[in-house]
């Protein structure tokens, strides 16, 4: 019986999560593919992310490195959206139940704006079902319950799902309904970035 796997990853997921583990953990992507292999090759792999622009030199340098086939690098397809910036002037007080007006602490005339990653859960939720008959498992390393429509799609189509996650930060729907937990918690080491020689 064959068993395709299908990989998604969230980026911006994956990053608050090593962070949460610890502030100095960074994951080699590939350690984390030949862990996974070890049981079971994966057909394909994706990792989304937004991007800003211009993208510095150093993030161009590393989604080629994804994208580069062993040993140099994980074979990872990077997609990649534009980092939105909105203007913001309000924020909802939750103790108030109201909206108040936000300004900074230097100048009142100053812009306030945030970044905001669009078009990931989406991108998701799109390669899950456009992929749906070339895969048989679904591992998805994403904590974001606005998924759920999509995994509880696949798994009526008897597709199987599996999370690679860290303990923090992942939807308690999304665990329910997977069939399998990696937690990278617990070989966070076993997949860990080499520490370059400090010169």
């Amino acid at each position: 019986m064959t068993n395709r796997r299908l990989w998604l990853i969230d980026a911006g997921y994956m990053y608050r999560g090593q962070s949460y583990y610890n502030r100095e953990y960074s994951i080699d992507y590939v350690k984390l593919r030949n862990k996974l292999e070890a049981e079971t090759p994966i057909w394909r792999a994706y990792y989304l992310n937004s991007i800003p622009n211009p993208t510095p030199d150093s993030q161009v340098a590393f989604y080629n490195w994804m994208r580069s086939a062993p040993p140099q690098g994980p074979k990872i397809i990077t997609k990649l959206y534009e980092l939105r910036t909105s203007e913001i002037n309000e924020l909802y007080c939750e103790q108030c139940r109201r909206k108040v007006t936000v300004t900074c602490s230097h100048d009142r005339t100053h812009r306030l704006s945030r970044e905001q990653q669009k078009g990931v859960d989406v991108g998701l939720a799109t390669l899950a079902l456009t992929h749906i008959e070339n895969y048989d498992t679904l591992i998805l390393s994403s904590g974001d319950s606005d998924l759920l429509d999509a995994i509880e799609y696949i798994t009526e189509k008897n597709k199987r799902f599996e999370l690679l996650v860290f303990k923090n930060g992942v939807s308690t729907d999304l665990q329910c309904r997977a069939d399998r937990i990696w937690w990278i918690d617990e070989f966070a080491q076993e997949v860990a970035r080499d520490r370059l020689p400090v010169a």
